[in-house]
């Protein structure tokens, strides 16, 4: 449509009541937000075990995940879950939706424009038409409109851009708060692993002690140096060796499966250093009170969906109030095409449309009362949310400090178990002590390899969780 100077003031008044409408910002009904307190002791301590560490001075202090676990091949199967699981392209892919909607509900703020053209051509038989004779119309139309723009006095659509936003943000920190916890339950299945595989391998190395000294028992027996019940209680204990390496073996199979589960692949996994091989952790500085809760990402997304309905409540009420949509077109029309754009071809619309709830049998109050019951349910959940995570921390410090005594304790019974055995073994071969005192030291030491094992993957597991638990690094 080609610029054209009207003989009227009309088209101008309705090019500034658009712009005037596009600029307008109602009065917003939005209840004012204020996060609630965290329903939790200022400081960790007041809970957590006295010789429990704190926390890091900031959680901007939190080391990356690259630095907090230093295994290469675990950083290979990390970054390898963060690019295939499944489960966390669902949930990037529900944070893009949710942008995308948050992007519908912002475009709502805004006039939409738009331009058309069009052309008719109509004929009306004579004897429908007064003249007595036939005609043939024509018509044709260009134009640039507005249609059922709301003039957002009462906040409305301000109200519901910003739950929609909100909403958005919720579903961008639960992304964050899975890939934390897919990277911590990716390296806690990586030690468990390294765990039942040396376990497997002290097993094995056990099965193939105790079945050689079957053989010897079962020789010595032949000759008279050893009774039958000393044959039974050698099969016995290599029975109870076997039963566990294949216990052991059933373990390990599924764990490799769980693994390559959270990893996304297909491929074999790599084979696991013992646990008294892995590499170190790194160390977290103690000493923060429990506001760096409200940096975890399963914290902010809770306060967001708080946010979302709080804006809720303020769309709720503007119902209660008129609604003003402005419709209005901008163009040329003429009964040919040529004289489209012709002196006198002017052509406008203006539609204001003013709508008042009168009576709707209370469900204008009812949809207010459930957005404010939503709220008060997202406070409950906010709140439930920091103490569980409150709770999280405080058991890891509290484990990560005792299962550093308990592998100490259970290292120093190791020493207590072998030593005893290599006694007995002398005792044994000097004919001072029967062969099944030695069959029950060597079991005890058995015992107490495993559990030295099992101890040191609970020290692991617990600085896993408690990295978890403050929220992870980047």
């Amino acid at each position: 449509m080609t610029e054209r100077t009207f003989p009227t003031g009309r088209p101008q008044a309705l090019g500034v009541a658009t712009l005037a409408a596009a600029l307008l910002a109602g009065c917003s009904l939005i209840p004012g937000y204020e996060r609630p307190a965290a329903p939790v002791p200022s400081s960790f301590g007041t809970t957590a075990a006295p010789a429990a560490p704190g926390l890091p001075p900031d959680a901007a202090t939190l080391p990356g995940w690259q630095d907090y676990f230093g295994d290469p091949t675990l950083h290979a199967l990390i970054d390898a879950a963060l690019a295939n699981n499944r489960d966390l392209r669902v949930a990037l892919a529900q944070v893009e939706q949710a942008r995308a909607l948050a992007g519908v509900a912002r475009a709502d703020r805004f006039p939409t424009l738009s331009a058309g053209a069009s052309g008719s051509r109509s004929r009306t038989p004579a004897d429908l038409n007064n003249s007595g004779a036939s005609v043939t119309s024509s018509r044709y139309d260009v134009k640039l409109g507005v249609t059922a723009f709301e003039l957002d006095f009462w906040g409305r659509v301000a109200a519901l851009g910003e739950a929609a936003r909100a909403q958005y943000l919720a579903s961008d920190e639960a992304a964050r708060s899975f890939r934390v916890s897919l990277i911590g339950d990716v390296a806690s299945t990586w030690y468990q692993l390294a765990a039942l595989g040396e376990q497997a391998r002290l097993a094995d190395d056990t099965l193939k002690t105790r079945t050689e000294s079957l053989a010897l028992i079962r020789k010595r027996a032949e000759i008279g140096l050893a009774n039958d019940l000393d044959v039974l209680a050698a099969e016995s204990l290599v029975e109870t060796v076997r039963v566990q390496a294949s216990d052991l073996a059933r373990q390990r199979a599924q764990t490799e499966n769980a693994l390559r589960l959270l990893v996304g692949t297909v491929d074999a996994m790599p084979p696991a250093p013992a646990v008294s091989n892995l590499p170190p952790l790194s160390e977290l500085t103690p000493g923060l009170p429990s506001d760096v809760l409200l940096r975890r990402p399963d914290v902010r997304a809770a306060e967001q969906r708080l946010i979302a309905s709080n804006a809720s409540i303020g769309a709720a009420r503007a119902a209660f109030f008129p609604r003003i949509a402005l419709t209005g077109e901008l163009g040329t029309a003429s009964s040919a095409l040529s004289g489209l754009f012709g002196g006198g071809s002017a052509a406008w619309l203006f539609q204001p449309v003013l709508s008042l709830p009168l009576f709707d049998a209370g469900r204008t109050q009812a949809n207010l009362e459930v957005a404010e019951a939503r709220k008060v349910q997202a406070v409950a959940e906010y709140e439930k949310t920091i103490q569980q995570a409150f709770r999280e921390v405080a058991d890891a410090l509290a484990a990560r400090a005792n299962y550093g005594k308990q592998v100490q304790a259970q290292e120093a019974n190791l020493r207590t178990q072998e030593a005893r055995l290599e006694r007995v073994q002398a005792r044994e071969r000097a004919g001072i002590a029967s062969y099944l005192e030695v069959l029950d030291a060597s079991r005890d030491a058995f015992g107490a390899q495993q559990a030295v094992v099992a101890a040191r993957l609970q020290a692991l597991s617990a600085r896993v969780a408690l990295y978890k638990a403050l929220g992870g690094g980047t």
